[in-house]
């Protein structure tokens, strides 16, 4: 509790700090500041819809044998895009749930993002030609920057670089290796490369149905000033409104949509897209 108070109190000075500066979101993302998107999470692990807790791969929840089925739904109830990890690919370096995955993408009317496994630029073709409209590079942004230059440099807006973070600090393969490179300090040299949106989950969040770690997220926005999607503990709907106010360009809503913490329409409505 201690902890989330300190939070609390930095996210509320960071909140501030951004207020009174003009960052010109307009130009950033082309896109009004209030129209932050509510994408929904599947997770993807043995073909099943699942949830973990704080990225623990031995913590699973499993919530639907039919991950179409909870794609279908959640574009019926107004998403205005879904958020897809292939949890399998990501801790084994290579897509494991493809026929899935091309079954949600031809399904789909909305757009998809997809990470998990990507390593490479045959593979990101692959899943570009099957409907997916955005690519999530995680690992690869850590272990293989060329691979980043070359995917922004032939697909540009289709390339999303994941920052997954632990204390600070980026953790890779299915968030099962820490390293010793900051988040921030991720953000920019991609930015550098060419990077133009980034997913940051902080891990230590996610799944745990308590709150987004707000100054972090603020720190990022700051740091990096492109369009920032947040994802890892947001569980109301206030959530998503402070995300709102902090500049975020989407938040990423996994478990309290399946829990029922967060009704989706009523999330939509509240924050203005529907």
């Amino acid at each position: 509790m201690t902890q989330y108070v300190h939070e609390r109190a930095q996210y509320n000075h960071k909140l501030s700090n951004i207020s009174s500066r003009c960052y010109n979101f307009h130009i950033i993302r082309d896109r009004k500041r209030s129209e932050i998107e509510i994408i929904p999470a599947i997770d993807l692990r043995d073909g099943r819809c699942v949830r973990l807790y704080q990225g623990d791969y031995n913590q699973e929840t499993v919530f639907s044998d039919d991950p179409l089925d909870v794609a279908l739904k959640w574009q019926s109830m107004g998403a205005p895009r879904l958020h897809i990890i292939d949890l399998d690919g990501a801790a084994s370096g290579e897509i494991r749930n493809l026929e899935i995955i091309r079954d949600i993408g031809r399904a789909m009317l909305i757009p998809v993002q997809l990470g998990g496994g990507i390593r490479d630029i045959e593979t990101i073709e692959a899943l570009l030609k099957a409907g997916i409209e955005r690519v999530i590079l995680g690992t690869a942004a850590v272990e293989d920057p060329g691979l980043v230059t070359d995917a922004c440099r032939r697909f540009r807006d289709s390339v999303i670089v994941g920052i997954d973070a632990r204390e600070g600090y980026v953790a890779t393969r299915g968030w099962v290796n820490d390293t010793e490179q900051a988040a921030v300090d991720l953000a920019d040299s991609m930015a550098q490369i060419g990077v133009r949106r980034f997913i940051f989950t902080d891990i230590s969040r996610d799944g745990t149905l308590t709150e987004p770690n707000f100054s972090a997220i603020a720190e990022m926005i700051d740091a990096v000033r492109l369009p920032i999607i947040a994802a890892g503990g947001i569980t109301t709907i206030s959530h998503l409104k402070m995300l709102q106010k902090l500049g975020a360009e989407g938040a990423i809503v996994g478990k309290a949509l399946y829990t029922g913490d967060i009704i989706l329409k009523q999330a939509l409505n509240e924050i203005g897209q529907m």
